[in-house]
């Protein structure tokens, strides 16, 4: 059973499951939480700095996802703490008729509330929004060396059809 509000916007609904978890888009006070979770794994610990202060890149490129407004980091709180985050952004495009895509990246759930199906909530929440917002089709990457991670997206549905690429422009 759940509860949602209903504004006007799918992206920006706060849905609050009965047992207390809530999925809501993420504020500027919770970049602290989703970046220690960005950094909890062996290949994020080498790409982000949870330090504290948080360094002004991570506010700077929440400022540019808010101004797109196709682009949400979306958490999952409970007990009053930020226990998984990812992010949506939705791509408009030509191919397949003119097709939207939401594209999933991010997706963490912190260490001590793994097993209680956070990130598959999470997922399946980004799906309804997603799906609200128009979008025809949920597309994701996942590092060829998470093989759990890959049974989890599998288990929700998703496919791997393609092979992905990557190349650093910095």
């Amino acid at each position: 059973m759940t509860e949602s509000d209903s504004p006007n916007d799918p992206m920006t609904t706060v849905h609050r499951d009965t047992d207390g978890l809530t999925i809501r888009p993420a504020t500027r006070d919770d970049l602290p939480s989703v970046v220690a979770m960005l950094a909890d794994d062996g290949l994020g610990k080498s790409r982000e700095r949870p330090d504290t202060p948080l360094p002004e890149v991570y506010t700077l490129a929440f400022e540019r996802m808010a101004r797109q407004g196709d682009n949400i980091v979306l958490v999952a709180e409970l007990d009053g703490g930020v226990v998984g985050c990812l992010q949506i952004s939705l791509i408009h495009g030509i191919s397949r008729l003119g097709a939207t895509r939401a594209q999933v990246e991010g997706v963490r759930v912190a260490t001590a509330a793994r097993g209680r199906r956070v990130g598959e909530r999470l997922m399946r929440e980004a799906m309804v929004r997603a799906r609200a917002r128009g979008a025809s089709l949920m597309q994701l990457t996942t590092d060829h060396r998470r093989i759990d991670a890959h049974r989890f997206y599998e288990r929700l549905g998703f496919v791997g059809s393609h092979l992905g690429m990557k190349k650093e422009l910095g």
